[in-house]
């Protein structure tokens, strides 16, 4: 089958486009993640300095015990915050991306279905069977497609909800410790 130039040329654009859009996703993730680790890392360096101030001033064991969970607690709830804050953006990036691959699995499906039309009208007698059967093919592939992607949805959700208990319980159970202590 001749495709004409103008197809080809109007499909290597669009998929020039596609891959641009998903670089630049790509690249946006990158930076919120990297903009996320040099904040974290600034917050940990005077944190740092101001825990070395206060260690500094300790002058016996009593004030050195009593530190301790004033140290500890903050830093645990930082560490559970930016553990949090990294798994958003990924998980925002890859949303993202996914939305992405499901926008161009849709339009290739779009093509296909047209271009098995195009191929009917063309086609002898008797062929219909046979792009039938390559439609209902396309068809339980994307069903399969989207239940796939149903299941990934849901377990991303599940992570989420999983981290942000132990995140929770991690902080719940610094805290009952402080208050034992």
């Amino acid at each position: 089958m001749y495709q004409a130039p103008e197809h080809l040329i109007a499909l290597n654009k669009a998929n020039l486009e596609a891959a641009l859009r998903f670089a630049g996703l790509a690249l946006e993730g990158a930076e919120r993640l990297i903009d996320l680790q040099l904040k974290t890392a600034k917050s940990v360096l005077a944190d740092g300095l101001q825990s070395a101030r206060v260690l500094a001033s300790v002058k016996d064991f009593d004030q050195f015990a009593a530190l301790k969970d004033t140290l500890v607690q903050p830093t645990l709830e930082k560490a559970t915050a930016y553990a949090k804050e990294v798994y958003d953006v990924a998980t925002g990036t890859q949303a993202e991306l996914g939305k992405l691959v499901e926008e161009q699995v849709a339009e290739f499906n779009r093509q296909v279905i047209s271009t098995l039309d195009q191929i009917v009208k063309t086609a002898p007698a008797g062929s219909e069977v046979g792009i039938a059967a390559m439609k209902s093919t396309l068809a339980a592939v994307n069903s399969g497609f989207d239940n796939f992607t149903k299941v990934a949805k849901q377990f991303g959700e599940a992570t989420q909800n999983n981290i942000e208990v132990v995140a929770n319980q991690t902080i719940e159970a610094a805290k009952k410790a402080k208050k034992v202590a």
